[in-house]
């Protein structure tokens, strides 16, 4: 089974590169490509792609008010990769805030692509602590307090703490000196107990609500 990716952005040349790079591979394929915001829900509902590469900024509808209405209409939304030219945009940290799993500069190696769409594609978060860091100092936080709402245990607070500085499954796992189902358990409950989809809400509501900050240590 291969991976599907819808590309969506005003650029052409950047569809083609995209294209280019993803049907290189074995497991992703392109299966349909957009100029705006507004082709994404109907593409989204014929062609059922596994992963949005949505850019961030196109006339029309945005990438921002475009990941926003398909996470909220769609029953089993895509995941949804942000590619912006500039990391430190205010339109990235609201696209992850929107719902985004992740985002990827258009400068970015073939290479980091295909990773990044593979990462994504598998339920993971493409999370980069020191850009959100800088994100959420510069454009936020914007949230209400989440943490106090979702009463997370002693132990899913240390394990969402050490999210917030990138750490994997089984790195966090190592960490705390348990097994990695455990700590796979412990995320499960912080999401659904934060209301979120995935790491990258999990992470910006932490910040959002002061349980880590962008100057201090998380």
């Amino acid at each position: 089974m291969s991976t599907g990716v819808l590309v969506v952005d005003d650029d052409e040349l950047i569809r083609i590169g995209l294209r280019a790079i993803i049907d290189a591979q074995p497991d992703l394929r392109v299966v349909a490509e957009a100029a705006d915001g507004a082709e994404v829900p109907p593409l989204v509902a014929r062609h059922r792609p596994d992963v949005v590469l949505m850019d961030v900024r196109m006339p029309g509808i945005d990438g921002i008010q475009a990941t926003r209405h398909l996470l909220a209409t769609s029953a089993d939304p895509p995941r949804v990769l942000v590619v912006t030219t500039f990391a430190n945009d205010e339109y990235v940290y609201e696209a992850l805030r929107a719902g985004a799993s992740g985002f990827l500069l258009k400068r970015a190696r073939p290479a980091e692509v295909v990773e990044a769409v593979r990462v994504v594609a598998a339920g993971e978060s493409l999370l980069f602590p020191a850009a959100i860091r800088q994100l959420v100092a510069a454009y936020g936080p914007a949230g209400g307090d989440r943490l106090s709402a979702a009463r997370l245990t002693d132990r899913e607070a240390e394990v969402l703490r050490l999210m917030t500085t990138g750490r994997s499954n089984p790195e966090i796992a190592a960490h705390l000196v348990v097994g990695v189902e455990t700590i796979k358990t412990h995320v499960g409950n912080v999401l659904a107990k934060l209301g979120v989809r995935d790491r990258t809400q999990a992470v910006i509501a932490a910040y959002e609500s002061g349980f880590v900050t962008p100057s201090g240590p998380a």
